[in-house]
C-alpha cells in the first residue's frame, strides 16, 4: 500500500517513466534559438530598469545618461557573444564554463566556476520569477502587495512541471519567446515611428519629481558620480545573464552543431542588443522614471506619492504609453514579458540539475543528485534549486533590485574564467597545428578570447566594487561556502574509496575464523521463534540470546516460556540497573569481540512489518535504535527478521497492483 507522501507524489508528478522515453533531441535553428535564449532575452523586462532606478539616485537629469550607460552595456554583450562563438568551436561536444574551465585550468578553476554558475542558476529563479510577479500586478494593479506570494507559488509550479518531465517540448517553448521578440520588438519600432512624427506620449511617471540622494545632490560629478554611472553599468550587465546557454547546449543542434550554434549565439546578441537599445532609448524619450522607494524618492506637484502607488517596470510603462492601459497591444506585452521570465526561471530547472548531475558523476556533490527520478529528469537537482530560490524570495520580498545585485557577480566569473581558459586551449592548440589556414584561424580566436577575457574581467572588478556592499558579498559568500563544501565531499569520496579498495590481503582479512550469532529477546512470541529458526539454518559456530532484564517480571516469564517450550539455545540474561536497554547489549557484543577479534558477530532481531504509517510509530522504535548503534561497530553484522502483521497484508495487495 502507497504511503500519504507516495500516493501524493503519484497525484502530483504522475507515475514513473520507463528508460525507453529517454531521448535525445537535436533542434534545428529556427527552435534552438527560441529555446536556449530565453533566460538572456528575457533580461530585457529587468536590466534598462536597474539602469535608470540606479542613475534616479542623482536626480532626473541623470537618467538622461542611460542611453551611453546602454551602449556600454552592448559593447560587453556582443563581445562575449563573439567569445563564446569561439567557444563552440573549440568544444564542438558542448560541456559549458565548468569543464571548459576544469578542462584548461585545472579542478580549482572548474570548481570556482561550478560554484558561480549554480548560484546564478538560483538568482536567474528568483529575479525572473520576481519580475514576472511584478508584470503581472502591472495588467492587475489589484494584486499589488502579493508579489512575493506570487513569486514562490511560481517557483512551486516550475518545480511540479519539471519534476513531472511535461515541459520539454521545444516548440511549446519556443513560441512564447517567438511572440515575447514579436511584441519587444514591434513596441520598439511603433515607438521609434512615434518618437519620430511628434506623437510619442510621455509616461505616466514622467510627471514625477526624483529626490536625489543626499551624497549625489550635485548630480553625476566628481568621484561619486562616476562610481554611481560605474554602478549603473554593473547593474545593466545583468542584459548578459544567459547568452552563454547556446555555447553549453552544441550537441542539441542539427549538424553541422558548431556552425549552428554560432549562428544562434550571433542572432540572441542582435535580438537581445536590439531590445535592450530600444527600451532604454523609449525608456529615455517618454521619461519613465523609476525609484528604488518610490514614497520617499518621489514627489508629485512638490507632495510625496501615495502609499498606494505602484511603480510599474520600464516595459510596462512604454506599452501603456505607446499603446494605451486598455489597448490589445498593451496586453500582448506585458503579458508575453511575463511568460518569457517563467520560462527563464524554467530554462534555470533545465540547467542546474543537469551540472549538478555533473559534480555528482566528478565526485564533488553528493550521488543522490547524480540519477534521474522516476520521470527521467534529475528531480533531487530540482527540489534543491526550488528551495533555494524560494529562501531567496521569501528572505528579499521578491524584489528584483535587491535580487539583481547578488545577481551579476556568478555570471562574470563563468565569462572571465572561460575566456582565460579558451585562451590556454588556443596557446597550447597552437603548439601542436601546423596548417598556416588553421594557425590563423586559432590565432584570430585567441585575439577575440583575448579581448573577451579582459573586458569581462574589468566588468567583474567593477561589478565587485560598486556591489559589493549593496548585497554582491552574498553571492561571494555563498560561492565561497559551495566551493568549501564541493571539496570537502571530494575529500570525502576520495577517502572513503582509498579505504575500500582492494589489496592482496583484502580476501584474507575479509574471512572470519568463526560466526557467532546473537537473537535478541524480548518475549518467546512467534517474531523470535523465527529469528532463532533462521539463525539456525545459517549453522554458526555458535548461537545464544539474550534479554535485557529491564522489568524483572517480565524477563522472569521470558526465562518460564523459554524453558517450557524447551528451546535448545542457551540465553543470557543482561542487568540493566539503570532500565536501559541499548548499553547492556553493546557491552555484551564488545565483551565477545574482545575475547574474540576475529569472530564474525551476527546479530538477530525481530522487527514488525506493518501496513500503516502511524503503526510504525508504535513499533521497532528500541530495534531501530540497536541497529543505528550496532552499525558503528567493527565486526559486527545486523539482520533484520520480518514479522508480518495482518495490516500489512492489505499494503502487500495493493503494491501488487501497481
Amino acid at each position: 500500500m502507497l504511503t500519504f507522501f507516495e500516493a501524493a507524489k503519484r497525484v502530483l508528478v504522475g507515475k514513473p517513466f520507463r528508460n525507453d522515453r529517454l531521448r535525445h533531441q537535436t533542434l534545428p535553428k529556427r527552435i534552438a534559438m527560441p529555446v536556449f535564449s530565453a533566460n538572456a532575452l528575457s533580461s530585457v523586462a529587468y536590466a534598462p530598469d536597474e539602469i535608470l532606478l540606479t542613475l534616479a539616485l542623482a536626480g532626473v537629469a541623470a537618467v538622461s545618461v542611460s542611453p551611453w550607460v546602454g551602449l556600454a552595456v552592448l559593447v560587453v554583450l556582443l563581445v562575449v557573444i563573439a567569445s563564446y562563438r569561439q567557444a563552440v568551436h573549440a568544444y564542438p561536444t558542448g560541456g559549458g564554463d565548468y569543464g571548459i574551465a576544469r578542462r584548461n585550468l585545472g579542478n580549482s578553476a572548474g570548481l570556482t566556476v561550478a560554484s558561480a554558475l549554480m548560484v546564478d542558476y538560483v538568482l536567474t529563479v528568483a529575479v525572473s520569477v520576481s519580475a514576472a510577479a511584478h508584470y503581472v500586478i502591472a495588467l492587475a494593479p489589484g494584486l499589488a502587495g502579493g508579489q512575493t506570494a506570487m513569486a514562490v507559488a511560481g517557483v512551486v509550479v516550475l518545480v511540479l512541471l519539471n519534476l513531472r518531465g511535461v515541459t520539454r517540448n521545444a516548440l511549446a517553448l519556443a513560441i512564447p519567446t517567438y511572440v515575447f521578440l514579436a511584441a519587444i520588438l514591434g513596441m520598439c519600432a511603433v515607438g521609434i515611428v512615434q518618437a519620430l512624427n511628434g506623437t510619442l506620449g510621455e509616461a505616466p511617471s514622467a510627471r514625477f519629481e526624483i529626490i536625489p540622494d543626499p551624497a549625489l545632490d550635485a548630480g553625476l560629478v566628481g568621484l561619486a558620480g562616476a562610481l554611481l554611472i560605474l554602478r549603473a553599468f554593473s547593474a545593466g550587465a545583468a542584459a548578459l545573464t544567459g547568452v552563454e546557454v547556446p555555447s553549453a547546449n552544441v550537441p542539441s543542434f542539427q549538424t553541422p552543431r558548431s556552425r549552428n550554434a554560432a549562428s544562434t549565439l550571433l542572432m540572441l546578441g542582435v535580438a537581445a542588443g536590439a531590445m535592450t537599445a530600444g527600451v532604454i532609448y523609449l525608456a529615455n524619450a517618454v521619461k519613465v522614471h523609476v525609484v528604488q522607494n518610490p514614497q520617499e524618492q518621489l514627489l508629485l506637484d512638490g507632495n510625496p506619492v501615495s502609499e498606494d502607488y505602484i511603480q510599474n517596470p520600464v516595459v510596462s510603462q512604454l506599452a501603456r504609453t505607446i499603446f494605451s492601459e486598455a489597448a490589445v497591444p498593451f496586453v500582448l506585452v506585458v503579458g508575453a514579458t511575463a511568460l518569457i521570465l517563467v520560462l527563464a526561471g524554467h530554462a534555470a530547472f533545465n540547467g542546474f540539475p543537469v551540472l549538478a548531475s555533473i559534480l555528482a558523476k566528478d565526485g564533488y556533490l553528493p550521488r543522490q543528485l547524480r540519477t534521474r527520478g522516476d520521470r527521467l529528469t534529475f528531480s533531487n537537482g530540482i527540489l534543491a534549486l526550488g528551495a533555494g530560490a524560494i529562501l531567496l524570495i521569501l528572505v528579499f520580498s521578491a524584489d528584483v533590485t535587491q535580487l539583481v545585485q547578488l545577481y551579476i557577480v556568478g555570471v562574470f566569473v563563468s565569462f572571465t574564467a572561460s575566456q582565460a581558459a579558451l585562451i590556454k586551449h588556443w596557446t597550447r592548440e597552437l603548439r601542436s597545428t601546423a596548417d598556416k589556414k588553421r594557425r590563423w584561424r586559432m590565432k584570430k580566436s585567441r585575439a577575440i578570447n583575448s579581448v573577451g577575457f579582459v573586458l569581462t574581467a574589468a566588468v567583474l572588478v567593477v561589478v565587485l566594487v560598486t556591489k559589493f556592499e549593496y548585497g554582491a558579498w552574498v553571492a561571494v559568500l555563498a560561492m565561497v561556502v559551495l566551493f568549501v563544501v564541493m571539496h570537502g565531499i571530494k575529500r570525502h569520496y576520495d577517502q572513503v574509496a582509498r579505504e575500500l579498495a582492494l589489496d592482496d590481503t583484502t580476501f584474507s582479512r575479509a574471512l572470519p575464523s568463526r560466526v557467532h550469532a546473537v537473537i535478541l529477546v524480548s518475549h518467546v512470541r512467534k517474531p523470535v521463534l523465527r529469528a532463532l529458526a533462521f539463525a539456525r539454518a545459517s549453522r554458526p559456530s555458535k548461537l545464544d540470546a539474550i534479554v535485557v532484564d529491564v522489568d524483572p517480571e517480565e524477563t522472569e516469564r521470558t526465562l518460564q516460556d523459554w524453558e517450557r517450550y524447551e528451546i535448545p539455545v542457551p540465553i543470557t540474561v543482561l542487568a540493566s540497573p539503570y532500565r536501559d536497554t541499548i548499553m547492556p547489549i553493546m557491552e555484551y557484543i564488545r565483551s565477545i569481540r574482545s575475547d574474540s577479534p576475529r569472530d564474525l558477530i551476527v546479530v538477530y532481531i525481530p522487527e514488525y512489518v506493518v501496513g500503516r504509517w502511524w503503526e510504525q510509530l508504535v513499533h521497532n522504535q528500541t530495534a531501530l535504535r540497536i541497529k543505528t548503534r550496532l552499525h558503528f561497530e567493527p565486526g559486527v553484522m545486523v539482520a533484520s527478521v520480518p514479522w508480518q502483521l495482518a495490516s500489512s497484508d492489505a499494503a502487500r495487495k495493493f503494491q501488487d497492483l501497481q
